[in-house]
């Protein structure tokens, strides 16, 4: 990890959370707290906010309305009251509230930012944040309603919303009203002044928290991808000659050198491959690195902006204390994150269209040479027919998701705001795209070992050979029908561990 872990609890400073972190602290709960460091340039921020104020000077958000409203002067006496304000009337998410681990994903965010010391917060804003974190206070956040800029405001405004003791919350389970929430918790609500409000919802934190969490998937699924391309090589006796480093090393983009060195690690040992007599294969297999490794240069690209936004200061106005000047500009607008999301969106839909045409070569008697199907007896039995029918579906799916959010734009706010990213619509897009790949590399893997099984066609190679073990260990041969949706969710639930990845291939580093 890039950040400094302190007595068992990750320090956070704004400026180098990394992926791995935003996993264990959302998906595991680790515990996070304020650097020394970051809690004095809070202070700072805020210090120049209240100096500002004080001075009765004009500020944006903090001593006149927001947005269209702007040229509204508000009185100093009024301003908690404008805050408070800000926080219940964007708080208009509709839909499916964001499961816990994307909630902590985007508290997590939103807290590193204001950690950044360029928001004007109180102190005890961030710190308040960080005790829901650690005390598992979850504000409900519902899924819809972002434009991308302003940032992610209705969503975010759900957080602010409990933390000043309103809205509703998880805790230990049970879904309440926030202020009860924050009282079981021991944690006093927030008294909103100066910038608090505002600081709290004008940012990129629940498009970024979510393309943390995906970005972080597709790395694991771009292994699964080389594992099951693999293994399907294996199983149809295909041609090594494809992945000859010479080939790559004219072409030298590095995902694709790097997906042909995977695979052939993979199969390293193999007594099933170069066994078929044909000079070449299909492209399914014959341009796995040239398929496989755009998509991970893609995956690498997203995962540097997603980095970059993480550690970046995204509301408005900026707090530069240094210079006592507070700044209006546009780093809430989501557009790097709108643009690199679609992008990810659409290098995992082709991870899914490439292997979804290589079971069809594995189901497909008249291209793989097998029973078909991948069963004895059929006829009688349809063997994996239908997962191919699913894996079929789910590409399609893809495809529609993979239209990109980001052309978009539709104006709000009288006009104020007349360009909008739709970034957090391309997040949830992408995340369905990456649930819909999970599934369509189970089932490459199902019918990959099903049609080794079918043969005898010696050992296999050192790492496809740790995939087999892993896979039979919970899928066994399928002899005869059974009902195949058991198979397929487990296959599924391994490979969204990264230990399947790391006892065949070693951990991903994501720092």
């Amino acid at each position: 990890m890039n950040t400094t872990d302190v007595k068992d609890r990750i320090q956070i400073t704004g400026h180098d959370l990394c992926i791995e972190d935003v996993i264990e602290i959302a998906r595991f709960g680790k515990k996070v707290q304020l650097s020394d460091r970051a809690r004095s340039g809070i202070i700072k921020a805020y210090e120049t906010v209240k100096h500002k104020v004080d001075n009765k000077k004009p500020v944006y958000g903090i001593t006149t309305g927001f947005g269209q409203l702007s040229t509204v002067v508000i009185d100093e006496k009024q301003s908690s009251q404008l805050q408070k304000n800000l926080i219940m009337s964007h708080a208009c998410g509709v839909g499916k509230p964001f499961d816990q681990e994307v909630t902590r994903a985007i508290m997590l965010l939103r807290a590193n930012t204001l950690a950044n010391g360029y928001s004007g917060v109180q102190p005890k804003v961030v710190e308040t944040l960080l005790k829901m974190l650690n005390k598992g206070v979850h504000p409900v956040i519902p899924q819809k309603g972002s434009l991308g800029a302003s940032g992610d405001l209705a969503n975010l405004a759900h957080i602010a919303l409990v933390m000043i003791g309103l809205g509703e919350a998880i805790y230990n389970g049970v879904k309440m009203d926030g202020k009860t929430a924050m009282m079981k918790a021991g944690i006093p609500p927030v008294e909103l002044e100066g910038k608090d409000g505002l600081g709290l919802i004008n940012g990129t934190q629940v498009m970024t928290a979510l393309g943390a969490l995906y970005v972080y998937e597709a790395g694991l699924l771009i292994e699964t991808a080389n594992i099951a391309g693999a293994l399907t090589l294996e199983a149809l006796q295909g041609l090594t000659n494809a992945m000859d480093s010479r080939i790559h090393r004219v072409r030298p983009h590095r995902g694709q050198q790097k997906c042909a060195e995977d695979v052939l690690k993979l199969i390293e040992g193999s007594a099933c491959v170069n066994q078929s007599g044909r000079v070449q294969d299909a492209y399914s297999l014959r341009c796995m690195p040239q398929v496989h490794g755009a998509s991970l240069d893609a995956v690498n690209y997203v995962k540097n902006v997603i980095c970059t936004e993480m550690n970046s200061v995204t509301d408005n106005p900026i707090v530069f204390s240094e210079e006592g000047e507070i700044i209006s500009g546009g780093n809430f607008h989501g557009q790097p994150l709108a643009l690199s999301l679609d992008f990810l969106a659409i290098a995992l839909s082709e991870l899914a269209n490439i292997s979804e045409r290589r079971i069809e070569r594995l189901v497909n008697p008249h291209l793989s040479g097998l029973s078909p199907f991948l069963t004895r007896n059929s006829g009688i039995n349809s063997g994996y027919m239908i997962a191919q029918y699913t894996a079929a579906s789910l590409v399609s799916e893809n495809k529609v998701m993979a239209s990109p959010a980001s052309v978009d734009s539709i104006p709000s706010s009288a006009n104020q705001e007349d360009h909008v990213s739709m970034g957090t619509i391309s997040a949830r897009k992408a995340g369905e795209v990456v649930e819909n790949l999970r599934n369509v590399l189970a089932i490459e893997l199902m019918c990959a070992v099903q049609a080794i099984d079918l043969q005898d066609l010696g050992t296999l190679g050192s790492g496809t050979g740790k995939a087999y073990k892993a896979i039979r260990e919970i899928v066994p041969f399928l002899d005869s029908d059974r009902v195949l949706y058991y198979d397929i969710d487990k296959v599924a639930d391994m490979i969204k561990k990264p230990q399947f990845i790391e006892n065949i291939i070693g951990k991903l580093e994501w720092n």
